[in-house]
């Protein structure tokens, strides 16, 4: 090709860039003043975005020498680990290894101008490329706050997420399933066939996070939608959208809850046993609307997608069920809209100086809204087994000041063997750890 051509590509990527760019100008006045959080938040009406969605998302570049998140008054940060690949989410074992899932969502053609935006733009964000599929192992020996112990744990995995470790047996959820291996206290390395639990059908939102029950008898499983609003139809989103609760003695397999367009981050609230969840909301109706969320998972509960959301709101693209709507719970705690808020664990009071107890919670970040929110972690106190207070940031810094490039993006948080809170930053491709200053 000579230098004066420009190939077809070129001219459609140029094309859908200024279209995203012009429906960025023209819904920026249309934003909230305030974002939509808490346990009464003010939700906008919808108002559709089109064909072509709010496309808007900062330019990966990785941290610069010397640099690092920018902890709340009263923590400090360092990183723990660094140059390793999407480093996704984190498993802290007994015996002081932290396990990392380095896994990322895998490009796929294009089936219309909306996903040839939407894939460009992820690809810019360093939000998906090649997966190295694979768990490595770290140790922090010296006890120094950083690992200098560091190995392949698991390889030639399928997009591993979830972790989970229930007496000598360790399961991974990768996207096609749980599979369960035999583990050996203090092992380096499993290289031992696994055994699968549970069969899920990749694509769409890939990721599959675990979470024992206390007492190590059920395995719960979060399993997002394959598209937005179930656009390609009910049929294929069977089994999705959902908490799965696996009874490890059996091995059956049910629905827990339902209605969850994408439940990641799992966690126990100790108080009053209840299990909660993050959940990542629709897409193409507003900055603020819906706002992704935090919320107990009641048992046989449903949460409202694809029919409507927050409660009965109704999102009118979707063919209704009048009866699942009028059965749809209302979730406890807005996170903002398009936050993408994936990790999540519990902080027992005093784990964080300054801190009460609550739930930590790693933003990803927003890539379909006209302002950026999310890339950050942040702390929502909890009293009495409840939600009691506005959030507050861990960890910011993660945007450079124009908002156009992302030095990192937080995903897993997990709380590590010294009792540091470790980050997951699969930009930066670090763990970082935050403890008292």
């Amino acid at each position: 090709m000579e230098k004066h051509e420009v190939s077809v590509s070129d001219i459609f990527a140029q094309i859908v860039a200024l279209v995203g760019g012009a429906a960025v100008l023209a819904r920026r006045s249309d934003a909230p003043r305030q974002p939509a959080w808490g346990t009464a938040p003010a939700i906008p009406p919808a108002k559709s975005q089109g064909s072509i969605p709010t496309l808007k998302m900062p330019t990966a570049r990785g941290w610069p020498a010397g640099r690092t998140p920018v902890a709340a008054p009263g923590l400090k940060v360092n990183a723990f680990a660094t140059g390793l690949q999407h480093p996704r989410w984190i498993c802290a074992l007994p015996g002081g290894d932290v396990l990392i899932a380095e896994a990322c969502e895998v490009p796929r053609p294009p089936s219309s101008i909306f996903d040839y935006a939407m894939i460009s733009t992820m690809k810019r964000a360093a939000a998906m490329g090649p997966s190295a599929n694979r768990i490595t192992r770290l140790r922090d020996a010296d006890g120094d706050g950083v690992a200098e112990i560091r190995n392949a744990f698991m390889e030639n995995l399928n997009q591993p997420f979830g972790m989970a470790l229930v007496g000598d047996t360790f399961y991974v959820g990768n996207t096609d399933g749980v599979m369960a291996f035999p583990y050996t206290n203090g092992a380096e390395r499993i290289a031992a066939p696994g055994r699968r639990l549970t069969r899920f059908n990749p694509g769409g939102h890939w990721t599959r996070s675990l979470l024992p029950s206390p007492d190590g008898a059920k395995l719960y499983v979060g399993v997002g939608s394959l598209t937005n609003i179930a656009e390609a139809g009910m049929a294929v989103e069977e089994g999705r959208a959902a908490i799965h609760e696996i009874d490890l003695a059996s091995g059956a397999s049910r629905i827990f809850a339902a209605g969850l367009r994408n439940p990641v981050g799992l966690a126990w609230e100790p108080r009053t046993g209840a299990l909660w969840t993050v959940v990542n909301e629709r897409d193409g109706i507003g900055d603020e609307t819906p706002p992704d969320y935090l919320t107990t998972v009641r048992e046989g509960g449903f949460y409202g997608w694809p029919y409507c959301y927050w409660g009965q709101t109704v999102d009118d693209r979707v063919k209704q069920d009048p009866a699942l709507v009028a059965r749809a719970l209302t979730p406890d705690y807005a996170l903002g809209g398009h936050t993408a808020s994936l990790g999540l664990c519990w902080l027992p009071a005093g784990a964080l100086p300054g801190f009460p107890e609550g739930m930590a919670i790693g933003q990803h970040g927003s890539w379909n809204r006209s302002t950026l929110s999310g890339y950050k972690v942040v702390f929502i106190p909890f009293a009495d087994g409840r939600p009691a207070g506005p959030p507050r940031d861990i960890l910011s810094g993660f945007l450079s000041a124009d908002e156009r490039e992302s030095y990192g993006r937080p995903v897993g948080v997990a709380l590590g063997p010294d009792g540091g809170l470790l980050v997951a930053d699969d930009v930066g491709d670090v763990i970082w750890r935050v403890t008292g200053a």
